[in-house]
């Protein structure tokens, strides 16, 4: 579709405004609904996140716990699996944001002009450090900062899974089910790369009707 048929579709230039006005209100609704499934979605993921956190350093700290620095390392593993999660769905967040922005770029100006277009800011100033760098506003995407957390977590689960696996000796056979645990881990993270992706092609129903009946 290019940008004519776009217009063409939802009205777009053309005297009565009702349809494009319509349009426009839904994609404002779902976008505000989009904001809010992003931080219930990242709640849940910090929630399972610390889980992990908390049950990678109970386990650690266990002091009768026989075979310890392994389920550590498998609490870290699950939490690098989480994290991993987190920054997908972060993507997939962003990426239906950006839908229904563009909407309501491409459908405002008709309706109520150019009011989610335009941006308006401080007028650029020498002031304070602190006011320039810390406490003023700047233009900083909430959700590429969340994606960036979400690596260095990653990162940080990797350390904590290194940590307890200790020295790595070549010449000495490596754990089986270390390897296992890591090739689990690794197969969920390439699943989700793989097969999590939204289908955007064509769609075909098979649609059926019942038929209810009473019976005498």
């Amino acid at each position: 579709m290019n940008e004519e048929e776009y217009k063409k579709a939802f009205g777009v230039g053309l005297k009565n405004t009702k349809k494009v006005a319509m349009a426009l209100d839904h994609a404002l609704d779902i976008r505000k609904f989009e904001i809010e499934l992003y931080w219930k979605r990242a709640g849940y993921f910090w929630a399972l996140i610390a889980s992990a956190f908390a049950a990678h350093f109970v386990i650690l700290g266990a002091e009768s716990m026989p075979e310890k620095e392994f389920y550590a390392y498998v609490a870290a593993c699950v939490g690098i699996v989480f994290t991993f999660a987190w920054l997908q769905v972060n993507r997939g967040s962003k990426q239906w944001q950006e839908n229904w922005e563009n909407h309501v770029d491409m459908l405002e100006d008709q309706v109520i002009g150019p009011l989610y277009k335009t941006v308006l800011r401080r007028p650029a100033q020498k002031g304070p450090w602190l006011e320039r760098w810390i406490t003023g506003p700047a233009d900083i995407s909430v959700s590429k900062t969340n994606q960036i957390v979400s690596v260095f977590t990653i990162l940080v689960w990797v350390m904590l899974a290194l940590n307890v696996l200790g020295p790595i000796d070549l010449c000495k056979a490596i754990s089986e089910k270390h390897m296992v645990v890591a090739a689990v881990t690794i197969a969920a993270c390439a699943s989700m790369v793989v097969f999590g992706r939204t289908h955007i092609g064509n769609y075909t129903h098979d649609a059926s009707l019942r038929v209810t009946k009473i019976s005498g």
